[in-house]
């Protein structure tokens, strides 16, 4: 049939076809309707990450239970970029049995209480999370081979302050040299300091500390750190390096973070580094770590540094009267100093 005509029929009548004529090739999934509706999971059950390994999660369920298991798991689709991390608590359906060739899912992240994070650099605002729901952080130092680092301790006191964790100091072979000349650029702040040497370990001093808590242990290649967490946890089986005799740098030996279980409590072994990034922190927590200090501040104009040079910063300004005392004053430059890390 022709649709066209000469002359006056130039057009057929088209009023008989309308969209209703048309025939749709129905589509199940085009046409379901979408629902953000998800799972409830009242099925799941809670357990602890206590590593991570190329996307699979070793959770232990049950802790401290006749059934405690360690179960593995993978991160459900529906967390999408969520991050697990090492010491997170999650809830986990499926295959929760722990049998051998078992995997479950992990469907939610439970509030976190702490996060210590770090950043590739200072100039990098995005963090990098370490650990999850640690209360204290194990700063591990050397006291000589490879040479303590103040300014990286410094990095690691504002971070553990960021995060609301207490920091405690651990300086590692200790008969190689006196470490109080170092321990000097701490002395305003409330740190415990435990001394370790290369021949013996206060493992009954460490134990005690960690019983209850969970400590997150850091330091830089080659202080001593995964040979303390073997020295606390015989099966560990840490890798432990040596420090290169030419650079008096140590060598990457744990390559993951990973939790182990000391009585009540849980130590946290991390990669060594040797850089740790700032760019995420906020100064202000710095401040709420120095309660005495931060008292004092509440005087200060808006937006002081609290740095030497800060125009009318109250805390400067009570230094210089006396006010502040011998430890007050000590607090101070540390509190500057850090400040200063972070500036």
């Amino acid at each position: 049939m022709s649709w066209l005509t000469d002359d006056d029929d130039d057009l057929r009548e088209y009023d008989e076809y309308d969209d209703s004529s048309a025939r749709v090739r129905p589509n199940p999934k085009a046409n379901k309707p979408r629902t953000k509706t998800r799972p409830e999971h009242n099925d799941s059950v809670i357990g602890r990450v206590y590593a991570v390994d190329r996307g699979r999660f070793s959770v232990l369920v049950g802790e401290g239970t006749l059934e405690e298991r360690t179960i593995i798991a993978t991160k459900a689709r529906e967390l999408g970029r969520h991050s697990i991390v090492t010491n997170d608590f999650v809830n986990v359906v499926g295959d929760t049995t722990g049998d051998n060739g078992s995997l479950a899912r992990i469907v939610s992240v439970q509030e976190r209480t702490t996060l210590l994070r770090r950043s590739a650099d200072d100039s990098d605002a995005v963090e990098r999370i370490i650990v999850a729901n640690a209360d204290q952080m194990l700063i591990v130092v050397a006291a000589a081979n490879p040479e303590p680092r103040p300014r990286l301790v410094d990095r690691y006191l504002v971070a553990a302050f960021d995060a609301g964790i207490t920091p405690i100091l651990v300086v590692t072979k200790t008969d190689l040299s006196d470490p109080t000349e170092f321990l000097a650029n701490f002395a305003g702040l409330e740190l415990r300091v435990i001394r370790s040497r290369s021949d013996e370990v206060p493992l009954e001093e460490l134990t005690e500390l960690m019983q209850g808590h969970t400590t997150v242990a850091v330091g830089h290649s080659g202080v001593g750190k995964s040979t303390l967490v073997n020295a606390l946890v015989p099966d560990a089986n840490r890798a432990v390096g040596v420090v290169n005799t030419v650079t008096g740098r140590g060598r990457h030996t744990s390559s993951s973070t990973i939790s182990y279980r000391i009585g009540s409590g849980w130590i946290v072994d991390t990669p060594g580094v040797r850089s740790f990034g700032l760019g995420h922190i906020n100064p202000d927590n710095i401040l709420k770590s120095f309660a005495d200090l931060a008292a004092i501040a509440e005087d200060c104009p808006r937006g002081c540094t609290h740095l030497p040079d800060a125009p009318d910063c109250a805390i400067v300004e009570a230094a210089a009267r006396g006010d502040l005392g011998e430890i007050g004053r000590l607090r101070l430059d540390s509190l500057q100093r850090l400040l200063t890390t972070l500036a």
